[in-house]
């Protein structure tokens, strides 16, 4: 094992389940933040914060959206001289109006990245070339922003009605760069564990853009059966969501998120892949090839 420890917060969801991964596989000490864990770790309470912390050398943070958290969190961080701090945020975080007024993570995402700023500017700071990086006590960070998950389609919030043969989204015909969450780990473990990291920030983003219908169509294709976009209006999509029983600020909330992309904000191809590992990322094809793979569209059979 090498001498780092590294605390992921959010280890069994979509990108941190991946960090922790790899991580392991490079002989790193990893403590997953959770609260069942030991450690234990609430985001709510802080009281566990510090247990969390202790002997740690490094944190992948993925935020708690419509929380101030990560500001305070960071701060316990740099007192207890954590020598490096990896920020996941959000596309579209310096882009004002990028979230709507109705975003509960867009605010999140903006204090965040706000506050591992603040640590200190550092040679090499912002989106520059240079190798050095901010930090408070020694404190090196790096902030990712991803665009629109790939694995949306296969483990996140579209899985269900993709299983279902019908995805109905107020997306209109607007077009994302999908950015596998295998390339957002990588890139993350390699701010947490190499030099030349440090005070960057990366635009995560696939090598392409696609609608969600041509989305769906590569993945059907993949699956063997027709899986069909339906457009709504966000009015139509809201409404939709409270018949399902969500509240009407959860309804308000998801239909917000998809605005980005109605209005044609997320196309754009970013370079931090390349940037950060040298390599260009993985296309949407190679994620429905290796999803299909493993079952991910396989139709569930009722155990009734």
């Amino acid at each position: 094992m090498r001498d780092e420890q590294i605390l992921v917060v959010g280890g069994t969801g979509t990108t941190g389940s991946r960090v922790v991964a790899l991580l392991r596989e490079r002989g790193v000490a990893v403590r997953v933040a959770s609260r069942t864990g030991e450690p234990r770790f609430d985001w709510i309470d802080r009281g566990t914060w510090d247990g969390a912390l202790d002997g740690v050398t490094g944190v992948y943070v993925v935020p708690f959206d419509g929380e101030s958290l990560t500001r305070p969190f960071v701060e316990r961080a740099v007192a207890r001289d954590v020598g490096r701090i990896v920020l996941l945020s959000g596309r579209g975080v310096d882009v004002p109006g990028y979230a709507g007024e109705a975003s509960v993570a867009g605010p999140t995402h903006v204090d965040g990245e706000d506050a591992v700023r603040g640590l200190g500017t550092g040679t090499g700071t912002g989106t520059g070339s240079g190798a050095g990086g901010g930090g408070g006590a020694g404190t090196r960070w790096t902030i990712v922003r991803p665009a629109w998950f790939a694995q949306n389609f296969s483990e996140g919030f579209f899985l269900d009605a993709v299983l279902t043969g019908e995805l109905r989204l107020p997306a209109g015909d607007g077009a994302a760069s999908f950015v596998d969450a295998d390339d957002i780990a990588a890139v993350a473990v390699a701010a947490l564990t190499e030099d030349g990291h440090g005070g960057r920030t990366y635009e995560l983003s696939g090598p392409r853009a696609l609608t969600i219908a041509e989305a769906l169509a590569e993945i059907s294709g993949a699956a063997g059966r027709e899986i069909r976009y339906v457009p709504l209006s966000p009015e139509e999509f809201v409404a939709e969501l409270r018949e399902q029983g969500l509240s009407a600020a959860e309804a308000a909330d998801y239909a917000e998120s998809l605005s980005p992309l109605r209005r044609g904000l997320d196309s754009h191809v970013s370079d931090g892949v390349r940037r950060a590992l040298g390599r260009e990322p993985r296309d949407f094809h190679a994620f429905v090839k290796s999803a299909a793979a493993d079952g991910a569209w396989r139709t569930r059979r009722s155990t009734n």
